[in-house]
């Protein structure tokens, strides 16, 4: 993540950014062209609310592409950001409550991924900030269960809140 996507600015400064800079910015939160083109787009925002309603709004929906170029930008549960894609600083903030360290978690979100992989042919997608690791192995399990129209819209869900939660960090 560059030193400009990692700097908080305010909602006055987001609006007056060049578009490229804002373009980057919204690229770390959600790298779906379409949903940076219209938040970037919508400026100038009178306030955080505004802002978060574009931003909610055009990442509602996504399409086949949009749904796999937004997972890219994300690793494994439990696993370190091993691409430029991951945006690193936010993923290893978002899995806080993930110990690397522990053995019996890394085990069982290695079998956890590959079964939801087998399954649903993505990598599994949750909202980790604020979740611990049984928290989020109860969800990977549970969502194992969904049938495949469910799971899809709850991964969509999912890049959404990760999304809102990236675009608050950079936009304060």
């Amino acid at each position: 993540m560059s030193q400009s996507v990692s700097q908080s600015v305010s909602i006055e400064d987001f609006n007056s950014l060049p578009a490229d800079e804002v373009g980057e910015r919204l690229a770390a939160c959600l790298p779906v062209p379409r949903w940076v083109d219209t938040v970037r787009d919508g400026r100038p925002y009178a306030a955080w609310p505004a802002l978060e309603e574009t931003a909610t709004t055009a990442a509602a929906d996504l399409d086949e592409a949009e749904l796999e170029t937004a997972l890219a930008g994300h690793p494994r549960i439990g696993e370190r950001a091993s691409s430029p894609q991951h945006h690193a600083a936010f993923s290893a903030k978002e899995q806080s409550g993930v110990d690397p360290a522990d053995a019996e978690v890394a085990r069982e979100l290695a079998a956890g991924n590959a079964a939801y992989e087998e399954r649903f042919d993505r990598v599994f997608l949750i909202r980790a900030a604020g979740r611990s690791a049984p928290e989020i192995l109860a969800e990977l399990r549970r969502r194992l269960e969904n049938d495949d129209e469910a799971e899809r819209a709850e991964t969509v869900t999912q890049l959404r809140e990760i999304a809102l939660l990236r675009l608050r960090q950079v936009v304060a």
